[in-house]
């Protein structure tokens, strides 16, 4: 019995366009690329270019899992020790002890000197305050810098999340010049500054770390916008790891 030939359509393999191939391939090595990258600063393994960043951490202030606050967009909680920031040997908190200003000139409580003061204790004396809604606290690092991470405290006597966190780098004091975006967890926009991808958490001893691709800048500004207690803004300390000066 004779079986008619099929058709060839079904019987032959389907031919891959051979620019489509190389497009995917390339794009698989692109996102290997990524995730190399992502791990060699965060807790990977490590090289002779790179070392752990260390932060000199002041002492808990509340201990456990906070359970009374409700906010959607909040990053779980974690237990233990934060992983290891790897950076580039020899930085330093180029930061410390310069100029701050801020979009409220008369804070409520404290002076804006401190928020780099090098005291990043939560008792009463070490922060300064200021007014409430959209408002942000602004270091001059007086030379363009090489920036590889920033650490930032706002108050963590007690259990807070602050809102519309958002941290930025610029080469003019006015931020119009290479505005860049290191942070931001204001996820509807509440700011005006755009949405944020970067999740809120709680503030605690350990501060939020952000880990900065190289960027040079002079200016690094903290935005926000009160927090699960009141709507005032509160920093403690913002430290600028970095090289100083990037050049021009």
């Amino acid at each position: 019995m004779v079986f008619p030939r099929s058709s060839s359509r079904f019987t032959r393999p389907r031919r891959r366009h051979r620019g489509a191939s190389r497009w995917s391939s390339g794009r698989w090595l692109i996102g290997v690329s990524l995730v190399i990258a992502a791990t060699a600063c965060w807790g990977g393994e490590r090289s002779a270019d790179r070392v752990p960043l260390q932060l000199q951490l002041p002492r808990p202030q509340f201990i456990g899992t906070p359970i009374h606050l409700k906010i959607a967009n909040l990053r779980e909680f974690r237990p233990g020790t934060r992983p290891e920031l790897l950076v580039p040997p020899g930085i330093a908190n180029v930061a410390l002890h310069k100029s701050v200003t801020a979009s409220d000139r008369a804070p409520t409580l404290g002076e804006l000197s401190q928020v780099t003061d090098g005291d990043k204790d939560g008792y009463e004396g070490s922060y300064v305050e200021i007014g409430p809604g959209r408002q942000y606290f602004q270091v001059d690092l007086q030379h363009r810098c090489q920036i590889f991470a920033i650490a930032i405290w706002h108050y963590h006597a007690q259990a807070r999340v602050y809102h519309d966190v958002v941290v930025q780098l610029a080469d003019d004091p006015q931020f119009t010049k290479n505005v860049r975006t290191a942070f931001n967890n204001d996820f509807d926009n509440s700011s005006g500054l755009g949405v944020g991808r970067d999740r809120e958490y709680i503030d605690s001893h350990e501060g939020l770390l952000i880990a900065v691709p190289a960027a040079a800048a002079r200016y690094v500004r903290l935005y926000g916008n009160g927090n699960t207690e009141n709507d005032l803004n509160q920093c403690t300390e913002i430290e600028v790891y970095g090289r100083n000066p990037a050049g021009p």
